[in-house]
């Protein structure tokens, strides 16, 4: 098991079939009279108004010391006759089972909170990220095939082959790069989201540290789930394709809705790995199994709000995009294509100004995504692990045993 606070490895978790070794809040030093009519109170009160210092640069907890009152949550907890017991909340969430727009409000909450760290990593890996796909397309990419309008019914097929293959490849450079663009701001923001749901302070070189170790396994596990997906959709569409005609296209249609139904399902059922995975520090296989086990029972749940967040996450998109794309246009085109039905040539200037407006969406909509992954994770903990018991002494709070004078980051 780690010697992380916070962080518990799957060997000590109840979806691995054992109680979790979480403390419990102290109880009072001192049975209460049974004949005193104070002793009706409930045993268990809410903890002192006391906090802990923060780590600091190395990520060790310092002494206890004395600190303003903290934020309190409102969960109940079947609370003596002054009503539910208040909950901690030294970070960005209160620690307890959360709600959608707390989680949401959490990914946000963590891009305020520590806006030069994650807008240092997002803007940098987006600009970079941006400059390799311009760079890319202007000279790499083969131009697409022309179509003839005139074409019978077999070259009609021959050429919308062509344009599919060549789609393919024109989207594979472009896929690689946001691959290893998100490979980097999922593991980089993951520590910081980490640090934050504690109210810990934490510097992009600290977050590197942190990550470096994790990130060949997460890059195995980036590349196998696209890769798990494809192998299903082509065996769900592949007989189809092979027996031809109309029969085949609707086998093809049958087979491959069966296809995605099956994709969705085991990508929702993983969408946990990568937080278990750099967290946990567990290797591929093991993160793959955490997050079944953590998402069982709670897959619909799991799925509206990762379907949210990435309604939101377009909607932002498309609202920077819009603008940015009509600009280029008007600066390349004159928007003359946008009506004429031609393809336009786009020059230099409509790839920098919408690679400007990509870099724009990503650094908004990159720390969201990560957020609402690592706070879903950190919340299915919670409810199914009593995982905010060990945050709280993880944090200092008194009343939840001693904290560990150790850093919050698992594997340190």
């Amino acid at each position: 098991m780690n010697d992380s606070p916070g962080w518990a490895s799957p060997g000590s978790a109840p979806s691995d079939g054992q109680k979790p070794a979480v403390p419990r809040p102290a109880q009072p030093a001192e049975p209460a009279d049974q004949s005193d009519p104070a002793s009706k109170w409930s045993k268990e009160q809410p903890p002192a108004a006391q906090w802990s210092a923060p780590s600091g640069p190395g990520g060790h907890a310092g002494p206890p010391q004395q600190q303003p009152a903290p934020k309190w949550g409102g969960r109940p907890q079947g609370g003596g006759w002054g009503g539910p017991a208040p909950v901690a909340k030294p970070g960005v969430i209160p620690l307890r089972p959360l709600g959608i727009g707390e989680i949401l409000d959490g990914a946000v909450s963590t891009l305020r909170a520590h806006w030069r760290t994650v807008l240092g990593i997002t803007v940098t890996v987006a600009v970079i990220t941006q400059i390799c796909d311009i760079l890319i397309q202007r000279h790499l990419l083969p131009a697409p095939p022309e179509v003839d309008p005139n074409a019978t019914p077999s070259e009609a097929l021959s050429q919308s082959f062509d344009a599919m293959q060549s789609t393919v490849i024109n989207a594979a450079p472009t896929f690689a790069i946001a691959l290893i663009g998100t490979l980097f701001t999922t593991a980089l923001l993951t520590m910081v989201i980490s640090r934050s749901v504690l109210g810990r302070p934490v510097t992009l070189a600290d977050a590197w540290r942190e990550a470096k170790p994790q990130l060949p396994q997460l890059l195995g596990l980036a590349l196998l789930l696209p890769l798990l997906a494809a192998a299903i959709m082509t065996v769900g569409i592949l007989p189809g394709l092979l027996l031809g005609g109309a029969a085949g296209i609707a086998l093809a249609l049958l087979l491959g809705t069966a296809a995605f139904v099956a994709v969705l399902w085991l990508m929702v059922r993983f969408s946990l790995a990568s937080p278990a995975l750099m967290l946990e520090r567990q290797s591929i296989k093991k993160s793959l199994s955490r997050s079944a086990k953590l998402v069982s029972g709670a897959w619909w749940r799991v799925f509206g709000i990762m379907l949210l967040t990435m309604l939101l996450t377009f909607i932002v998109s498309m609202i920077i995009a819009v603008p940015f794309g009509l600009i280029a246009y008007a600066a390349d085109d004159g928007l003359d294509g946008l009506f004429t039905g031609q393809t336009p040539e786009f020059g230099w200037p409509f790839l920098i100004i919408t690679g400007i407006g990509a870099v724009i969406a990503a650094s908004i909509t990159y720390p969201i995504n990560a957020g609402v992954t690592v706070l879903l994770y950190i919340d299915q903990r919670i409810r199914r692990e009593a995982l905010d018991l060990e945050l709280a002494r993880a944090a200092g709070i008194p009343g939840y045993g001693p904290q560990q004078p150790t850093d919050t980051t698992p594997g340190s």
